[in-house]
Parts: C-alpha cells; structure tokens; sequence
C-alpha cells in the first residue's frame, strides 16, 4: 500500500498544487485547510508523514507539530512564508524533521518527502514498506522527480531548469489541460508580468527537444483558447 501524506496548508492552490504532484508521485495524499481538521485526520488516518503550513488557522503549524510529537512518531515537513531564522530554529526544536521557504518549487517538496521518509524507515525498519517509484513514464520518456532526470529511450535529454519543471507538472497529469498561468504558478510559485509569452518560449524549447517532429508534436499538445496539455500515451 502506497505511503499516506498530509498536507494542511491553508492556501487552496498551493494545496491543490502539492496534491498533484504528491499523488502522481504514488502517495495517498489526504488535505486540510486548517490545523483542527488536520489533527482530525491525524487521529482517524495511519499518516506517514505531515506536511504542515505554520500560519494556518484554528490551530498553525507549530501548535500542530507539538500536538504531533507529543503522540505520533512520524516525519514532520514545515512550510512557511517566514524567512526569518528564528521561525525555522523553532519549528525545529519543536521536532520538525525539515523545513521549506514559500515559493518553494513542488518537484523539492516531493523529494524531500522522499528523502524524509527514507531517513525515517532507516531508523525504524519495523515501519518500513517497499519504497515508492519516483520514476514517471508516458511513452518513451522517463522521468525522476528524485534525481531531476529526464530519459528518452534510455538516453538522457538536458533539460533547464524551467523546462524541467514545467515537464514535470505536465506529466504529473496527462490528458489534463492547463492555463498558462496555472503552469506559471507552477514554475515559479507566482505569478509575473508576460508569464504568457515565456510559457510559449518554454513549451517551444520543450518540444524541440522531446518531439520528434515539434512542429507535429506528440506529446505536448495545445488547446486553442485554454492552455497546454500532454498527451497519454502507453
């Protein structure tokens, strides 16, 4: 059975953002918009592992981390808007095992789950499953949201870090169409002035690279009026 995480974070398209990338992962992902109905969760689920916004309402994330330890042992990830280091050394001490800074790229959040969970069955292999594929595959391509590697055939493509990215959220859901400003956020965690045009540069770029024919792609198609969207293929 696939590892179950939760994600309590307040903000909706952050949180559907994680769940996406989280579940074409291979994990359970259950969710909460606030700390009470994640402790809810926390108490009705066999949770893996949690990761926690700290200014949520009702209950934040620091409340909800000692709430967490004082009753579960399980890999705690704290995410914030707060840069300041005093925010970070305290949700440590409060037993967080990891910590990320708002806009965080998705693709990081995945593979520090990964690496949190490793580290965590390391240390309690009575716990431990058979570990989940960070492998992603449509057709040809192979892609390792743990390694950032993309494979054609076996043979690795180079790829920017945008393009990487931007891949990657495509792949997560094929057949799935995307506004370019939800593939912007997607990237960037924000949004910026003519985020359209870049996208154009980015899918171009892509396609030169992953298509046979890109002025007939295969795989990333777009859809007049809408946005983008890659295609399922076996």
């Amino acid at each position: 059975m696939n590892r179950k995480i939760l994600v309590a974070e307040d903000d909706a398209d952050i949180l559907n953002l994680l769940k996406i990338y989280l579940e074409s992962s291979g994990f359970q992902v259950l969710t909460a918009q606030n700390g009470e109905v994640a402790w809810q969760l926390l108490q009705a689920e066999k949770i893996d592992l949690a990761v926690l916004d700290i200014m949520m309402p009702k209950m934040d994330g620091f409340a909800l981390t000692q709430k967490i330890r004082s009753e579960y042992n399980m890999p705690i990830l704290l995410l914030t808007a707060k840069t300041e280091d005093t925010d970070k050394i305290l949700g440590l001490n409060l037993g967080a095992d990891d910590y990320m800074t708002k806009p965080f790229n998705p693709l990081e959040v995945v593979a520090r789950v990964n690496a949190n969970l490793r580290r965590f069955y390391q240390l309690n292999p009575a716990s431990s499953e058979e570990p989940v594929s960070s492998v992603i595959t449509l057709g040809e391509l192979a892609l390792d949201t743990e390694k950032w590697i993309l494979r054609k055939n076996g043979t690795e493509i180079i790829l920017t870090p945008n393009e990487y990215k931007l891949l990657a959220y495509l792949m997560q859901s094929p057949g799935r169409v995307y506004t370019k400003s939800q593939l912007c956020m997607a990237i960037n965690g924000e949004y910026y002035d003519n985020y359209e045009n870049a996208m154009m540069v980015h899918i171009s770029h892509l396609r030169e690279k992953i298509e046979e024919d890109p002025k007939a792609p295969r795989y990333i198609k777009n859809v007049r009026g809408v946005g983008y969207k890659i295609e399922k293929i076996e």
